[in-house]
C-alpha cells in the first residue's frame, strides 16, 4: 500500500463510503479505485487527485498533504545513482534488497533523518 492509497482508503472508511461508491462519482472503475488504494497502480493524475479533494471537501494544507503524498507514492521506484558517490549507489542497492525486513521503527527513523536533511515531509 502506498502512503496515497492509504490516506484515501482512511478517507473513504472514515466518511462511510463503499469503493464502488466513491468510484461512480469519481467516474473511474471500482477496479482502479482498488488498485490505488493498494499501490497496485502508479500515482493518481492531477486531476483525479483534485477530483478526490472535492468529493471529501478538502482544501488548503490537508489538499497539498494529499497531493504531496500521491507525489512520493509511486509504487515502483527507480534511484537513478549515475554520477553520485559509489557508497551512495551501495546504499540504494542495498535498501532496494533489504527495504521489506526492515522494521516499521527504522524505516521512521530512516525518514526522520532525510527529513532533517533536506527532503521533502
Amino acid at each position: 500500500m502506498t502512503p496515497f492509497g492509504a490516506k484515501v482508503r482512511a478517507l473513504r472508511r472514515a466518511k462511510g463510503v463503499r469503493l464502488k461508491d466513491m468510484a461512480a462519482e469519481l467516474q473511474i472503475s471500482p477496479a482502479y479505485l482498488s488498485a490505488l488504494e493498494h499501490g497496485h497502480r502508479g500515482r493518481a493524475s492531477p486531476i483525479l487527485i483534485d477530483q478526490i479533494c472535492t468529493y471529501f471537501n478538502i482544501i488548503w494544507d490537508d489538499a497539498d498533504e494529499l497531493r504531496e503524498l500521491a507525489r512520493l507514492s509511486h509504487p515502483r521506484v527507480v534511484v537513478d545513482t549515475a554520477g553520485l558517490a559509489p557508497e551512495a549507489t551501495l546504499l540504494a542497492n542495498r535498501l532496494a534488497e533489504r527495504i521489506d525486513d526492515l522494521p516499521a521503527d527504522l524505516i521512521a527513523e530512516l525518514l526522520r533523518r532525510l527529513e532533517r536533511h533536506g527532503g521533502r515531509p
